[in-house]
Parts: structure tokens; C-alpha cells; sequence
């Protein structure tokens, strides 16, 4: 994310008279949900997403609370791209004990929650008409909820996108591949989408994420995280504070306009940067 970008947001939030953030914009995200990675460079806060990928989140949570992730390094980071971590072996071979996975690429949406930013045109990649938006803290590419009327779920073909300060599934050649091991978004590539299991957002500490050490592999010593916990399991005198700006309410819609506005036709929903407060 761009924290010049982000300041600018915020303060558009904040003071913009039509839509002054009042607490209503804000929303506390379930501890549960929230990830807690302190490395050496700093704390990287971010928020899971199992309405997207409820399998491989499920293997986050469950390998954080083994205690798995402490210690292990960022041994393949990219810097136009992003830091890949999680592997026992800190070589990128490596995985834990547990079953490999299968893809959660795509997932069926059901109606609601969904803000929409802005409808696309068919294209050499999209076959049909989709619309781009938010899932909480999730940038979404669905099929139109007109769909929904016509399917026998109830549903829409949906999935995430990788923009700058997603986290993402590692993995080898074969789709059902990944385990352990996952990235944090330097940037923003939307060729991994539909090709890669998008497993949450960052929240905080997106700058953390850029001062990682940059290598394919990172010549030793590497940087690593010393401990990674939900925020959940964070004793309540020690739990950061965590609220981040709702996608449903009023102070960010007039923020998304305002990015359309800076941004025109070369409007990307990865240039929506999602304020938070951590305390």
C-alpha cells in the first residue's frame, strides 16, 4: 500500500464534510480472525478472511496456535512483489505435518455484504460482466448479483484479488499444493488471481512488510518472525486495539469516490487503500 496514499485517505475520512467517520465507520474485526506477526523489522497486524477460503485459514489459525510460525524466516521476498514465509526449512521445500490443501481460488457468494465500486466490461480475461468491490477488508471480483436469482445456491461465482498487502497461500505447480507456507503482497498482481488462495489483508505494518530483506533466496541473515499469534489468544493487558474502517459505511464510500476522482479511467480497486487504528 501507499502510506502517502493511506494519510491522504484517512484524512479525506476524517475532515470530508459530507461524510465525516463518525464511529459507526469503524468496526472492531473478530480476534479470531486477526493475525498478529512480530518480526524483527516490526508488527505486521492483519485480518484473516474465511468467507473466501475458509480451509486454508483454518490451517493458519491451527499452525499459529502449534506455535509453528515462530522463528521462521522470509527466505524468498521479491521486491516488486512479495515476501514468501512459513516453511520449516526456511528453504521453501519444506511443510508441516499436516495434509496439503485443496485450492480455494474462488468461492460462491452469497448475498450481502458486498460493496460494490464498480462494474466491468467483458475482457480477454473476464468472459462476462463482473463487478469489482469489498468483502470486508477483501478487494472482489463477482459475478453480478442478478445471478443469484438463477442458480440453485443462491450464489455468485467470486474471488480475490491480489493487491498490495493481501496474504496468499503458497504453493507448488499442482493447484492442491499448499500447506504451511504463505506470502504478503509488496505489490499488487492481479495475474495470481484465480491461480493462488487468498487468505487475508494487512492491516498494519505494510511498511514492515517492505522492510523485509529482498532475495531469491535472501542471503543470511535473513529476517524472521519471531512470533505470530491470533489476536485471540494475546493476553487482554498486551492485545493491541484493532479497528478498521467498515467498507459498508458512509466514510468509505465517499473515500472510494474520492480515488475515483483522483484516479479516473485508470481507476484499480487496489488503489482503495482501507484505513485502520491500532492501539
Amino acid at each position: 500500500m501507499k502510506h502517502a496514499a493511506l494519510i491522504l485517505a484517512v484524512s479525506l475520512a476524517l475532515t470530508a464534510p459530507a461524510a465525516v467517520a463518525q464511529t459507526s465507520d469503524w468496526r472492531t474485526p473478530d480476534p479470531q480472525n486477526v493475525l498478529v506477526i512480530d518480526t524483527n523489522q516490526g508488527r505486521i497486524i492483519a485480518e484473516l478472511a474465511p468467507t473466501l477460503a475458509p480451509a486454508n485459514v483454518d490451517r493458519i489459525r491451527t499452525l499459529t496456535r502449534q506455535g509453528f510460525y515462530d522463528g521462521l524466516t522470509f527466505f524468498r521476498v521479491v521486491g516488486d512483489f512479495m515476501d514468501q514465509t512459513g516453511d520449516p526449512k526456511n528453504d521453501g521445500t519444506g511443510a508441516s505435518t499436516l495434509p496439503d490443501l485443496q485450492p480455494e481460488f474462488a468461492f460462491r457468494r452469497a448475498p450481502g455484504g458486498f460493496y460494490k465500486v464498480a462494474s466491468q466490461a467483458p475482457d480477454d480475461a473476464v468472459r462476462s460482466s463482473t463487478d469489482v468491490g469489498f468483502m470486508g477488508v477483501m478487494p472482489v471480483r463477482s459475478s453480478p448479483e442478478m445471478q443469484m436469482m438463477v442458480t440453485a445456491d443462491g450464489k455468485a461465482p467470486a474471488w480475490g484479488l491480489f493487491c498490495s498487502g493481501v496474504l496468499g497461500m503458497a504453493r507448488a505447480a499442482a493447484p492442491d499444493s499448499a500447506n504451511s507456507q504463505f506470502f504478503l503482497m509488496r505489490d499488487t498482481k492481479h495475474d495470481l488471481d484465480q491461480n493462488y488462495t487468498p487468505i487475508g489483508r494487512v492491516l498494519a505494518g505494510e511498511d514492515v512488510v517492505l522492510k523485509i530483506k529482498v532475495g531469491e533466496p535472501v542471503p543470511p541473515p535473513q529476517d524472521r518472525m519471531t512470533k505470530v499469534r491470533l489476536l485471540a489468544d494475546i493476553p487482554e493487558k498486551e492485545r493491541p486495539k484493532v479497528q478498521v474502517m467498515d467498507t459498508n459505511g458512509a466514510a468509505f464510500k465517499a473515500l472510494v469516490e474520492a480515488q475515483k476522482a483522483r484516479s479516473g479511467g485508470a481507476f484499480d480497486i487496489c488503489d482503495v487503500e482501507i484505513p485502520a487504528k491500532v492501539g
